[in-house]
C-alpha cells in the first residue's frame, strides 16, 4: 500500500467513524430538539445527511486538483 492509498484510507476511516458517532446519538439529539421545535430537529436530521455527502465531495474535488 503506497502513502497516497493509506492516507485516504486512513481519511475515510476517520469521517466515517465521526460521522457514525453521531449517527449513533442523532435519536437522542432529535428528541431533545424535538421536545423544543420539530422543525429544529428536522434541520438537523437534514444538516446531518447534507454534511456526509459534503466531506466526501470536498474531499473528491480536492483530490482532483492535485
Amino acid at each position: 500500500m503506497d502513502p497516497k492509498t493509506r492516507n485516504t484510507a486512513i481519511a475515510a476511516a476517520i469521517i466515517l467513524l465521526g460521522f457514525g458517532l453521531v449517527a449513533f446519538y442523532m435519536p437522542s439529539i432529535m428528541l431533545t430538539l424535538g421536545e423544543r421545535s420539530p422543525l429544529a430537529a428536522g434541520a438537523v436530521a437534514v444538516v446531518f445527511v447534507a454534511a456526509f455527502f459534503l466531506v466526501f465531495w470536498l474531499r473528491a474535488r480536492n483530490q482532483k486538483d492535485k
